[in-house]
């Protein structure tokens, strides 16, 4: 008798194996005594619907747990790729309520067991989260020196040996000029008091270059009030002289 492959002798062919040849339908899935696939084999719908909800970005759904064999591997290593996935946008979720809404400016993604490009990914967050926060953190000690008195202290133009660019540079120049004009300012009316009021040289006047605005409202009324000051000490003095 011819053995067709068919057959259920030890040398049958698996219906599953066979070459879907055109026009001929695949031969059903195997099933084992319930009527169920055996627990090693893949259900295709299954992994269709978690790939499909992985790639729309829904990372909740998973593979059953119960497959075996290489079907169990890829359960494994698609669920493994959901929950990675799942946990990444839990840690950035997190990272931008404690950054952006409570200002806990110092808090980073944890690296935790992620490798290869899940590491970089995270890496290159906490580097931007880092390049962002420096000028934050550096306007606050530049300021808060201010607030004490001390306008000796300016901004870093650099980060970490690399130049400052765009609205980072704008940024820290634009409050190292304020502190140069508070500084200019300053020493310049603390000259004139000491000028005219300590040593008695009547004239001087307060010079501040490039101010605008309030600046050189200020500057204008230290100097008027120096001139005021001058005037009437020449008065007195021309009246003593008289008398």
């Amino acid at each position: 008798m011819r053995n067709d492959g068919l057959s259920g002798s030890p040398g049958a062919t698996d219906p599953e194996a066979l070459p879907r040849s055109r026009g001929i339908p695949r031969p059903p899935a195997r099933r084992n005594g319930h009527g169920q696939p055996p627990p090693d084999h893949v259900d295709e719908g299954k992994l269709l619907e978690v790939l499909t909800a992985l790639r729309h970005g829904n990372f909740a759904p998973r593979l059953p747990v119960k497959w075996t064999g290489v079907g169990g591997k890829v359960a494994d290593t698609v669920n493994e790729i959901m929950e990675s996935n799942q946990r990444l946008v839990r840690e950035l979720e997190r990272l931008a309520r404690l950054v952006g809404k409570e200002g806990k400016i110092s808090h980073r993604v944890p690296m935790g067991d992620f490798t290869g490009l899940w590491a970089a990914s995270i890496e290159s967050v906490n580097t931007l989260v880092g390049d962002l926060v420096h000028p934050t953190s550096e306007m606050a000690r530049v300021i808060g020196a201010v607030a004490k008195g001390d306008l000796t202290q300016t901004m870093a133009l650099d980060l970490d040996g690399r130049s400052l660019q765009g609205e980072f540079l704008r940024t820290a120049k634009t409050v190292n000029r304020m502190v140069e004009q508070l500084g200019a300012f300053s020493s310049e009316v603390t000259r004139v008091v000491r000028e005219v009021g300590t040593e008695g040289k009547l004239g001087g006047q307060a010079k501040v270059e490039g101010v605008a605005g309030t600046w050189r409202d200020l500057t204008e009324s230290v100097n008027f009030m120096a001139g005021n000051l001058t005037g009437q000490v020449r008065n007195i003095a021309e009246v003593t002289t008289a008398v």
